[in-house]
């Protein structure tokens, strides 16, 4: 059985890409810590970041790292929050967000039901960001 995360990148469910490459794609999370929260995944159904193989966890860090450069600029965050956790989707994704404080690394503190709009904003800001930094070639359109 697919993941949910299978069934988003492929289509099946809605999702809000900011990235799109052969092997990892970030779209926002539904319950973001901050506004422009994204979940970088793997294409590759792969369980735990553990069972990773090093090049794909390379390849997952480093667009995690790109997102993450581009949320700081178009949040004008001073940091961007990383965690791999992994218990909610068995799914390897690494978390991603505009950071301003450790605060915000608490899943407890989520924005339940988002506004829509806002989230749609948020991406926005991120594609423009990352088409800015020279990645346009993976940047989606919306």
């Amino acid at each position: 059985m697919s993941t949910l995360f299978t069934r988003i990148i492929e289509g099946e469910l809605p999702g809000r890409f900011v990235w799109k490459d052969p092997d990892v794609v970030a779209f926002l999370s539904i319950g973001p810590l901050a506004d422009g929260h994204a979940l970088v995944v793997p294409r590759a159904e792969v369980d735990k970041w553990t069972d990773a193989s090093p090049e794909l966890l390379a390849k997952v860090t480093l667009v995690a790292q790109t997102i993450g450069r581009a949320q700081m600029e178009a949040f004008g965050a001073p940091r961007a929050g990383v965690i791999i956790a992994g218990f909610e989707i068995n799914h390897l994704h690494l978390h991603v967000w505009p950071s301003f404080s450790e605060a915000e690394y608490d899943f407890k503190k989520v924005q339940q039901n988002p506004d829509p709009a806002v989230m749609d904003a948020a991406a926005e800001k991120i594609r423009e960001a990352l088409r800015a930094a020279g990645h346009g070639e993976n940047v989606p359109a919306a």
